[in-house]
C-alpha cells in the first residue's frame, strides 16, 4: 500500500518554521506563480520549489502515487488546451512558426508549444510547495496561524480538520481502488491513460459517499461539544515568530517583488523570445 501524505514531525529547518511563516510563503508563492507567465521567472521558481521540497525531507514514496495522478490530469489538461485553442500561443506572442499539421484545423506551432510549456511550469512550480506544506505543517498550528490573520476560528478549525482528513481520504481511495482491481478493473500503468481515467472515475462516487458519512459523524461530535459557542478561543499549538521566521517572510516578499517586477517590466506578463 502506498504511503499516506500527511504531517510527520521531522528535525529539519522547514519543520522548525512557524506555521504562520509557511502559510505566508505558500500564499505569496502561489499568487506569484499565478500572476507570471515569464519563463525565466518560472524556471527559477520551479528549481527553488524542488530545492525546498528536498529541504523539507519529504519522502518521495510518500507522494509518488498522488504525483502520478496529478501528472495524468495535467497531461489531459494540456491536450484540452490544444484542442479548444490550438493557436492561443500565436495570439499571445504575435507570431507563428508551424512545425507539423494534424488537420486543417490543428497545426502544431512553436508558439503554442512554448505557451503550454509555461502552463506546465506553473503547475509544477506549485505542486512541490503543496506537498511540502501538507507534510511539514501541523494542522493545529496551521489553524492557529489562520486565526492569527483574523480568520474566524471556526473556519480555521475546519481547515485543520480537512488537513487531518487527507490521510483518511487517501486510505479510502486505496481501499476502493484495490477492491475495483480485484473485480478485474485495470488501474495500473498497464492500461492506457484514457482507460485509467475512465476507471479512476468509478472510484469517485464511493469515495464521496464514504467521506460524507465521516463528515456527518465529525459534525455531530463537534456540535455535542458546543463548538462555535464562544467568539474566541486559545490555541495549544500556536507558536511565536522567531528570527528565522522573519527572515523567511522577508525573503519571500523580496523574491515575489523582484519576480513580478521582472514579469511586468515590459507591460506584459508573457516573456516573448520570438521578437
Amino acid at each position: 500500500m502506498a504511503k499516506i501524505i500527511t504531517y510527520r514531525e521531522k528535525d529539519c529547518f522547514i519543520h522548525r518554521l512557524c506555521g504562520f511563516t509557511k502559510l505566508v510563503f505558500f500564499i505569496v508563492w502561489t499568487l506569484t506563480t499565478m500572476l507570471t507567465y515569464d519563463t525565466r521567472v518560472l524556471a527559477v521558481m520551479i528549481a527553488a520549489s524542488f530545492i525546498i521540497f528536498k529541504l523539507s525531507k519529504t519522502d518521495w514514496s510518500q507522494v509518488r502515487s498522488i504525483f502520478s495522478l496529478i501528472v495524468i490530469f495535467l497531461s489531459v489538461n494540456i491536450i484540452a488546451i490544444f484542442l479548444f485553442s490550438p493557436y492561443e500561443g500565436c495570439k499571445i506572442y504575435g507570431s507563428r512558426t508551424d512545425l507539423f499539421r494534424f488537420s486543417e484545423r490543428y497545426t502544431v506551432t512553436l508558439q503554442q508549444l512554448f505557451y503550454e510549456l509555461n502552463v506546465m511550469l506553473k503547475y509544477f512550480t506549485i505542486i512541490p510547495s503543496v506537498f511540502m506544506f501538507i507534510t511539514s505543517t501541523n494542522p493545529s498550528e496551521f489553524a492557529a496561524s489562520l486565526n492569527r490573520i483574523k480568520i474566524p476560528y471556526t473556519a480555521s478549525y475546519s481547515v485543520a480538520i480537512s488537513l487531518r482528513y487527507v490521510p483518511d481520504v487517501q486510505t479510502d481511495f486505496s481501499r476502493i481502488k484495490n477492491a475495483q482491481e480485484a473485480r478485474g478493473i485495470e488501474m495500473s500503468s498497464k492500461a492506457n491513460i484514457f482507460s485509467r481515467l475512465k476507471n479512476m472515475s468509478a472510484i469517485l462516487f464511493p469515495l464521496v459517499f464514504t467521506s460524507m458519512e465521516k463528515i456527518d459523524s465529525v459534525t455531530n461530535a463537534m456540535e455535542l461539544r458546543g463548538f462555535g459557542k464562544h467568539k474566541t478561543r486559545t490555541w495549544y499549538s500556536a507558536r511565536a515568530l522567531k528570527k528565522q521566521d522573519y527572515i523567511i517572510i522577508f525573503l519571500t516578499m523580496l523574491f515575489s517583488a523582484i519576480a513580478l517586477t521582472v514579469t511586468y517590466m515590459n507591460g506584459n506578463r508573457f516573456w516573448n523570445p520570438f521578437l
